[in-house]
């Protein structure tokens, strides 16, 4: 309707200019876009009917099924060769302004229903069938997490001598077939089976007497459930079962980041290959020993890979575990190393490691065996640090361009540290690892007291 309806307007505006628009033409075009929108709007989840309660409105659903939308448009346009025939004043003049009153109009919407939600239209009376400490559990949680859909009316429970007549403000309003004769009044909208599932007998029997009543059945998770609200269920052999953790940036996600990781560090080993010339000739000369520095890192599911470096310490002084964290003025640096560890021009040969599958261009940075916060080593001091081995190590990440990069001294900045990479694992997106590779070539070179 609001498609339709700005059309519209736009084209009698259009018409007082130029006369010799034709109607038909252009109410076709409309009626077309009307009935296309409503499919792509459908197809983008737009009237899901959970955002009609949610606090987010679907803003870029909106407008991707709207851009889609006049793309077809513009296709059927040109493939009849009737491009030319329409304003094209009036074709921006819609996008734009279409597009503007949807979201006008879902958030007029959104407010419309948040008022009859405050004043309980929406509410499901709800009846929790067991009394017990799963039961009342359940109330509780309910009651500081609903929403505007679910009501508590009481509780129903075959006990009634053995458990409270009360709990938290709501009562018990009778045994199974008191609860069903107030279904059968159109007193209750939703039952919540809230028994302990090992109760198997006593739960079939229950549901068997339920499932003739024309309401819905829920079941509640057993009261290990409440550890885990926030996770989904799926499918194994049509069992239904908890999903506690999925494998972060896997499927086409990991095809996606395998494609970014090899395709740009190829580029850049090719393009830095100068460079890398001549950092290996200066590291050669300012000392004896190797060019390159090999140490044993933490990578992927917490297995042990070779992470290469230039070496930036007199290689008589090479600290391999890291047991000793490297200082300001740390005499074990060499004067090429330590422009190399404020420039972080030392980690470029991790490029390599990023070509042979150990490490990512973005991800938590690996850190050494024998490393450690305030007299602590990090999977100690920190109890979510191993969730950081959930994917490969990255030459940089979330956390090094926020700051939380170079020393590591105490438990707080390992905390932080370990935090942004949680962040970063939990919100990946190809989008994500483009931004952070470009805030870092900022940071590096705007920021260089950090590394030492």
């Amino acid at each position: 309707m609001i498609i339709g309806l700005v059309g519209l307007v736009l084209f009698f505006i259009r018409q007082a200019d130029d006369p010799s628009l034709y109607y038909p033409k252009y109410l076709g075009a409309i009626v077309l876009a009307m009935v296309v929108a409503t499919y792509m709007l459908h197809r983008f989840d737009v009237y899901r009917d959970d955002f009609l309660f949610s606090k987010r409105i679907p803003y870029a659903n909106q407008m991707t099924a709207w851009a889609v939308t006049f793309c077809v448009l513009l296709a059927a346009a040109f493939l009849i060769k009737m491009s030319d025939t329409y304003s094209r004043v009036w074709a921006l003049s819609w996008f734009v302004g279409a597009g503007a009153g949807l979201v006008l109009g879902r958030v007029v919407m959104r407010q419309w229903v948040s008022g009859l939600a405050v004043a309980g239209r929406f509410a499901n009376r709800t009846v929790i069938l067991g009394a017990g400490e799963q039961g009342r559990r359940l109330a509780g949680y309910l009651q500081r997490h609903g929403d505007v859909n679910t009501k508590i009316i009481g509780f129903a429970d075959d006990r009634s001598s053995r458990v409270p007549k009360e709990s938290g403000g709501i009562p018990l309003l009778g045994n199974v077939d008191d609860l069903i004769r107030m279904i059968r009044l159109d007193d209750v909208d939703q039952v919540i089976v809230a028994l302990p599932w090992t109760a198997d007998r006593r739960l079939r029997e229950v549901v068997r007497r339920l499932e003739w009543t024309p309401v819905p059945i829920r079941l509640a998770p057993d009261l290990a459930g409440f550890s885990f609200p926030d996770r989904g269920f799926t499918t194994v052999a049509r069992l239904p079962m908890m999903r506690l953790f999925d494998r972060p940036i896997s499927g086409w996600s990991f095809i996606l980041k395998t494609i970014e990781d090899r395709f740009i560090a190829a580029l850049l080993l090719i393009a830095l290959l100068p460079v890398i010339a001549v950092v290996a000739l200066a590291v050669k000369l300012d000392s004896p020993g190797p060019v390159f520095f090999r140490q044993k890192r933490y990578g992927f599911n917490n297995n042990l890979f070779d992470c290469w470096k230039f070496r930036t310490m007199h290689h008589h002084m090479a600290d391999a575990n890291a047991e000793v964290l490297t200082s300001r003025n740390d005499g074990r640096v060499t004067r090429i190393g330590r422009f190399l560890r404020k420039t972080s021009i030392d980690e470029l040969p991790q490029l390599i490691n990023v070509l042979t599958g150990d490490m990512s261009l973005v991800g938590p940075r690996p850190h050494a065996t024998s490393a450690k916060a305030d007299g602590h080593l990090y999977e100690d001091a920190v109890d979510a640090y191993a969730a950081r081995h959930r994917v490969k190590p990255g030459i940089t990440g979330w956390a090094q361009i926020n700051g939380w990069r170079g020393e590591t001294d105490t438990v707080e900045k390992i905390e932080r540290r370990v935090e942004y990479d949680l962040f970063y694992i939990e919100n990946w997106s190809l989008g994500f690892d483009l931004l952070i590779l470009l805030r870092t070539a900022f940071v590096v070179l705007g920021h260089r007291d950090e590394a030492y």
